[in-house]
């Protein structure tokens, strides 16, 4: 398939890119964060997610992806860190899982995905308040996970392979959400000072 050996050729460069603009936000803030802790927390965040999404998966033959439960920690790191890391971990950490498991075709389109997922979660759990909030805020992200693979799945399988693998991705949403909500809550009532960049 054209897109995919295309999409391979772009993996590398993606996740570089990903890092370098990751790596600009954090300048533009140099004056407002502690740059050490939060470059050890954005580390820690990304080894999780990667950890999480290349240990335990299972492969999908119809679309040669795989389910894993990257989903959990990236829900975790962006309700507790907020938007900007969940984001970065999510997207990067996720799409290096990809590359280094030989998946290097769904990096691009994972490092978006899954970077818009920790953005979101991150983004609505600080605007919705306590754990029903922070589920909320995780529904919505594993919801815009689930579409935005179903849409790019459709787009280059066939609908077929797409609803093949749309149970598959709900299953790693709802893990997400009752694991990483629940993590988090966990998190926060032993160190209710974590912050956020």
């Amino acid at each position: 398939m054209e897109e995919l050996a295309e999409l391979s050729r772009l993996a590398s460069y993606s996740i570089a890119t990903g890092i370098l603009a990751f790596g600009f936000y954090l300048w533009k803030r140099r004056r407002e964060i502690k740059l050490w802790e939060t470059t050890i927390v954005t580390l820690f965040s990304v080894a999780l997610v990667l950890l999480a999404t290349a240990v335990i998966r299972k492969p999908v033959p119809q679309t040669g992806d795989y389910l894993n439960l990257g989903d959990t920690m990236i829900m975790f790191a962006a309700m507790v860190f907020g938007p900007a890391i969940g984001a970065f971990a999510g997207g990067v950490g996720s799409a290096i899982a990809d590359l280094a498991l030989g998946y290097s075709s769904w990096a691009p389109v994972t490092l978006l995905v899954k970077g818009l997922e920790g953005f979101i979660i991150g983004y609505a759990s600080r605007k919705l308040e306590g754990t029903s909030g922070m589920t909320v805020a995780a529904v919505l992200g594993g919801t815009a996970m689930v579409v935005g693979y179903f849409l790019f799945e459709y787009k280059v399988f066939g609908l077929s392979s797409a609803y093949n693998e749309l149970q598959g991705n709900i299953v790693q949403a709802v893990t997400g959400v009752i694991v990483g909500t629940g993590l988090t809550n966990l998190v926060k009532k032993k160190f209710p000072k974590v912050w956020e960049i």
